[in-house]
């Protein structure tokens, strides 16, 4: 199964995450099936490709419960 995730990127002071595809069974920095978009909770900037998250999510992709309140926020997803 793939779950869509935060993936941490950068040093812990400054830390910024990605948003990827994953399976369930990767550790959480393991290999990503494919990056959509990232999300920096220091300056609330998030990048999305909606698409991509909306076709991954058709077939059978989960959210996280953080990824589906950022998604919200950003008004992108319902």
């Amino acid at each position: 199964m793939i779950k869509l995730r935060l993936k941490q990127h950068g040093k812990k002071q400054r830390r910024v995450y990605q948003i990827v595809a994953i399976d369930v069974q990767s550790r959480r920095e393991g290999k990503v099936i494919k990056e959509v978009g990232f999300y920096n909770p220091w300056n609330d900037k998030t990048q999305l490709d909606v698409s991509a998250i909306m076709a991954l999510c058709e077939s059978g992709a989960q959210l996280t419960e953080i990824l589906r309140n950022i998604l919200r926020r950003a008004k992108s997803f319902e």
